[in-house]
C-alpha cells in the first residue's frame, strides 16, 4: 500500500496572522479534533517573541495541555536559542521546526539575520536539541520564489539543503511560501532535493496562493516525496510574506490521496469536523474546497475507495 505522512500546521501557520486572538481553550480543541481524525504529527505552536507574533504569546500554555496528550508528536517552531530553551523545557517536544529563507532580503525581513548569521546559530541549536532527544527540522521559505526577489534559483535552496543535511538534521522541509510554484518547478526541485538530501527525510509545505497547492502536492508525490505540510480549512498564511494567501487545505490533500488510493490514515469524516472548527476560528474565508462540497455524499465517495 501507499503511504504518505501528513503533518497539520494549522494551530500555528493556521493561526498565527490571525488578527483575533484565538484563546488558549479553542487552540488546544482544534489540536484534540486533529488527534481524533488520526493526526499525531502537529506543529502546535510557536516560541517567538509575542511582539513579534501576538497570537502565539500562549505557546507555554499550549505545550503545557499538548504535554499530557500521547497521541501526538509536538512540533514547534522556534527562532533562536531563547525560543529552544523556552521549547524545551516542556519535555514533550517531538521536533523542532528551525526555518531559513532562500533568499536574503526574506531572511532580514523575517528574522533580521543573514542566511549565513542564521544558520550558525541554528548549529548552536542543533547540538542543543541533540543533547536533549529533541529532533530537527530545517525548513527552507520561499524556495521557489520571494516577494522582495523575485524567481528563486533551485541553486540558493540544494546549498541550503546540502549544509543542513551534513550538519545533521532529522528532516528538510522545502516550503512554497507565497503560492507561487508550478508542478514542473516542484518536480524539478524536490527530486534534486531529495538526492542532495539522501537518507535525510524531506517534506514539503505548499501555500495555496493561486490554487495550485493540489497539483503541486502531486507533483512532490510523483517526485517521491511522502511528508507533506498542510493546514486544516487551509487557513494560514506568513506575515511577512506581501500578498501570500493559506496552505494547501489537509482535507483537500487526504480526499485526493483517498481517492487514489494512497493511504494516510486519517478519518475523514472526523478530519471534516476539524475543518469546520478552524474554519469558525478564522477571520478570513477558508481556502478548502472539499468542505464546503456536499459532505454526506463526499464522505461516501471517500468510502467507495
Amino acid at each position: 500500500m501507499r503511504e504518505v505522512t501528513i503533518i497539520d500546521v494549522s494551530a500555528r501557520d493556521g493561526l498565527q496572522i490571525e488578527p483575533n486572538v484565538v484563546s488558549t481553550e479553542d487552540k488546544i480543541e482544534l489540536i484534540n479534533r486533529l488527534i481524533a481524525a488520526g493526526i499525531n504529527k502537529i506543529e502546535t505552536t510557536s516560541f517567538v517573541h509575542p511582539e513579534k507574533v501576538p497570537q502565539m504569546a500562549d505557546a507555554s500554555e499550549v505545550m503545557n495541555k499538548v504535554a499530557t496528550k500521547a497521541e501526538v508528536d509536538p512540533i514547534v517552531l522556534i527562532p533562536n536559542m531563547k525560543g529552544f530553551e523556552r521549547a524545551s523545557a516542556h519535555g514533550r517536544v517531538y521536533e523542532i521546526n528551525w526555518i531559513s529563507s532562500a533568499t536574503e532580503t526574506f531572511n532580514k525581513k523575517n528574522i533580521n539575520r543573514s542566511i549565513d548569521e542564521n544558520f550558525k546559530i541554528f548549529e548552536s541549536v542543533l547540538r542543543e536539541a541533540k543533547l536533549a532527544g529533541i529532533r530537527v527540522c530545517f525548513s527552507i521559505a520561499v524556495s521557489f520564489g520571494c516577494p522582495y526577489e523575485g524567481h528563486v534559483p533551485e541553486e540558493n535552496v540544494l546549498k541550503l539543503v546540502e549544509r543542513a543535511t551534513k550538519a545533521g538534521v532529522d528532516r528538510i522541509g522545502i516550503a512554497d511560501t507565497i503560492g507561487i510554484a508550478t508542478p514542473n518547478e516542484v518536480d524539478s526541485l524536490i527530486k534534486k532535493v531529495l538526492d542532495v538530501a539522501g537518507d535525510t527525510p524531506v517534506s514539503v509545505h505548499l501555500h495555496d496562493t493561486r490554487g495550485f497547492g493540489a497539483a503541486n502536492a502531486y507533483a512532490a508525490y510523483l517526485a517521491g516525496l511522502r511528508i507533506f505540510e498542510t493546514s486544516i480549512s487551509g487557513i494560514g498564511g506568513c506575515p511577512f510574506a506581501p500578498g501570500s494567501a493559506g496552505n494547501l487545505a489537509t482535507e483537500d490533500l487526504v480526499y485526493l490521496f483517498k481517492r487514489m488510493g494512497i493511504q494516510t490514515n486519517i478519518n475523514f469524516e472526523k478530519l471534516l469536523d476539524a475543518a469546520d472548527f478552524a474554519a469558525s476560528l478564522s477571520s478570513k474565508e477558508s481556502l478548502g474546497r472539499v468542505r464546503r462540497l456536499n459532505r454526506e455524499r463526499t464522505i461516501e465517495e471517500v468510502r467507495c475507495i
